[in-house]
């Protein structure tokens, strides 16, 4: 099957995450193996000074985060070209501790095909390229979270 007619799903949404209607739609007959990271609110964090965190304020903008989620999508595909379903999804809005903020579902036909290299690459590669931002809001303040990514040209 040409890898073009194989199900990519990359979305932000305020919706809940079903990673079951995920999964489905990402699996196909061939399918024997997925691998599946979930990003979670943390009500502790140990980052710097550890503190409480009440709830999480994610914002994006919506046409380019969508873009650069089609771009991973594509570097999965380049570099394992055995994966068959992509998902790529990231929550935004106001979200509380143990709570799923983003999913990344990749699928192939069986585990030792790399699938899990390729989805952990989803993820970093999420964090790095996709417009996506988190203000912390907890018992002392707020602070908008900053990651450690200075973009390339062309990414």
């Amino acid at each position: 099957m040409e890898s073009s007619n194989f199900p990519t799903i990359f979305s932000i949404t305020e919706s809940e995450l079903d990673l079951d209607d995920l999964l489905a739609q990402v699996t196909l007959t061939s399918t024997g193996a997925a691998a599946i990271f979930a990003g979670m609110v943390r009500g502790e964090t140990k980052r710097g000074d550890a503190h409480e965190t009440e709830y999480l304020e994610y914002e994006a903008y919506v046409p380019m985060a969508e873009a650069k989620m089609k771009q991973v999508a594509d570097e999965i595909r380049e570099k394992w070209n055995v994966v068959e379903g992509i998902a790529i999804v990231q929550r935004i809005g106001k979200l509380y501790p143990k709570t799923p903020t983003v999913l990344i579902i990749c699928t192939a036909a069986h585990r030792d095909t790399g699938v899990f290299d390729a989805a952990r690459y989803g993820i970093d590669r999420l964090k790095e390229i996709v417009p996506v931002w988190k203000k912390e809001i907890g018992p002392d303040g707020e602070e908008w979270v900053e990651g450690d990514y200075i973009p390339k040209p062309g990414e």
